[in-house]
C-alpha cells in the first residue's frame, strides 16, 4: 500500500522535472524532426539551435527559452517550421537564404534580441506571440505582405526592404534609438507610426504614404528620398539634435508642413521634388546648425522666423525667383550686403535650367548642407532615383554591421 502511494507522487516530480529541465549544449544542430524531438523535454535549452541545411519540417514544441541564437541558414528543403512552447530567443534569431519557407508560426514568442530574415522568398504565412521585445529587426526580401506579428513599442535598428508584397506598415513603436530604414518594399506603401515620439536616423524611400504624426523630436538626420506621397507633415517635429533633413527626388510631393520646427542640427537639403511649387514649410525654423541647399521648380522661397544659419544659404530654381531673392539677401552676411544671420556665404539664382540635377549636398555657395547626399541621377523626379534594391541590401549590410 505504502508503494501504491508512492509511486504517483513520484511520476508528478519526475513530471515536473522533465518540465523545467535545463539542457546545456553549446549548439544544438537539429537535421531531422527526430533531433528537434530530443529537445521536446527541456523547458530551457542553454546555447544555440541551428536547423540543418537539408531539415525538412521542423516542430520545435518543448522548449520556452533559447539562451543563445536560433538560426535557419541555406535551406532549401523547409517549408514549414513552427514552436508552440518558445517565448524567448536571448540572441539572434535569423533565418538567412531559407526559399522554400513559407509558413513561420512561433505562437508563443514574445521576445528576441535580434531579428534578421533574408531572402524568404516563399514566405507568406508568419505567427508570433506577437513580438514584443527586440533591439534589432532586419527583414530584407521577403515575400511578406503585412507585419502583423510584430508589436514592438522601442526598438535599436528597424530595416525594412525590398519586400515586394509589403504595402502596409502600422506599429505602435514610440521610440527607435539608431536606425529606421525603409525602402524598395512593396508599390504603394502606405507606413504609420502613430506613436513614434522620438527617433535616432531615418531613411524612408519608395513610400506612398508616410505618417508621425506624434514625432517630437530627431536625434539624428531624416532623409527621404524617391518617395510617392503628394503631401509630408510632421506636426509636432520641433527639432533634430545633431542631423539634417534631406528630400529628395519625390517626384509627386506637392506641400511639406513643419508647423512646430524650430531647429535644425544639421542641414536641410530640399532637391528635385518637381511638384513643389513653394518651399513654405519651415515658418517656425529659426536655427540651422549646417547649410542650407535648395534645388527645384518653386517660384516662392520664405523662411519668416530664420535667425541663424552656421552655413552656408544656396537657393536655385528653374523658376524666376528674384522677389524672394531680394527677401532672402536680408539674410546673408553683411560681406554681402545682408545682417549676417547667415554666417556662410549666400548664393540665389533665377532660371537655371539645370537646378534640378544638382541634388548632393555641397552647396555652390560653399559649405555642405549636412551629412545627407542625395542621388545625382536625373530622373530623380521619377521617383527612381536609385537602384533601390541594390541599395536595401547595402544597407542590411551596414545595420547588421552597426549591431
Amino acid at each position: 500500500m505504502f508503494v501504491k502511494q508512492l509511486l504517483p507522487a513520484f511520476v508528478a516530480i519526475g513530471s515536473v522535472a522533465a518540465q523545467t529541465s535545463t539542457c546545456t549544449v553549446s549548439t544544438t544542430t537539429v537535421n531531422s524532426q527526430a533531433d528537434a524531438t530530443k529537445l521536446a523535454d527541456c523547458d530551457t535549452v542553454k546555447g544555440s539551435v541551428v536547423v540543418g541545411t537539408t531539415a525538412g519540417d521542423i516542430n520545435l514544441d518543448g522548449p520556452k527559452e533559447i539562451t543563445g541564437d536560433f538560426k535557419v541558414l541555406n535551406n532549401g528543403a523547409i517549408s514549414q517550421i513552427s514552436s508552440s512552447s518558445l517565448e524567448k530567443v536571448g540572441g539572434a534569431f535569423t533565418m538567412t537564404n531559407v526559399t522554400k519557407l513559407n509558413t513561420i508560426n512561433f505562437s508563443s514568442l514574445t521576445s528576441v534580441q535580434s531579428l534578421s530574415w533574408q531572402s524568404l522568398t516563399g514566405i507568406n504565412s508568419v505567427t508570433l506571440g506577437p513580438l514584443r521585445e527586440a533591439d534589432s529587426v532586419i527583414i530584407s526580401d521577403t515575400f511578406l505582405n503585412n507585419l502583423d506579428a510584430f508589436n514592438l513599442s522601442t526598438v535599436k535598428v528597424l530595416n525594412l526592404n525590398n519586400n515586394r508584397r509589403l504595402v502596409k506598415i502600422s506599429n505602435s513603436l514610440k521610440s527607435l534609438s539608431d536606425f529606421l530604414n525603409i525602402q524598395a518594399n512593396g508599390l504603394n506603401l502606405e507606413v504609420e507610426f502613430p506613436d513614434l515620439i522620438w527617433i535616432a536616423n531615418m531613411t524612408v524611400a519608395n513610400v506612398t504614404k508616410f505618417s508621425i504624426p506624434s514625432l517630437k523630436v530627431v536625434n539624428g538626420s531624416a532623409r527621404f528620398d524617391s518617395n510617392f506621397f503628394t503631401s509630408f507633415s510632421a506636426p509636432n517635429l520641433t527639432k533634430t539634435e545633431s542631423g539634417d533633413i534631406s528630400f529628395v527626388g519625390n517626384a509627386k510631393l506637392q506641400n511639406m508642413t513643419f508647423p512646430k520646427l524650430t531647429a535644425i542640427g544639421g542641414g536641410l537639403l530640399v532637391a528635385n521634388n518637381t511638384g513643389l511649387d513653394k518651399i513654405d514649410a519651415f515658418n517656425k525654423l529659426e536655427t540651422v546648425g549646417g547649410a542650407v541647399k535648395l534645388r527645384g521648380n518653386f517660384t516662392d522661397v520664405s523662411f519668416p522666423e530664420l535667425d541663424v544659419v552656421k552655413g552656408a544659404f544656396d537657393v536655385s530654381s528653374t523658376a524666376d525667383i528674384d522677389e524672394a531673392c531680394d527677401k532672402l539677401k536680408e539674410l546673408a552676411p553683411r560681406s554681402q550686403g545682408g545682417s549676417g544671420n547667415i554666417q556662410g556665404t549666400w548664393a540665389c539664382t533665377s532660371n537655371n535650367s539645370k537646378a534640378n540635377e544638382d541634388t548632393d549636398s555641397s552647396t555652390s555657395a560653399g559649405g555642405s548642407s549636412g551629412g545627407s547626399n542625395g542621388s545625382n541621377d536625373e530622373n530623380g523626379a521619377a521617383g527612381i532615383a536609385f537602384n533601390a534594391a541594390l541599395l536595401g541590401l547595402v544597407g542590411v549590410a551596414a545595420f547588421a554591421s552597426a549591431l
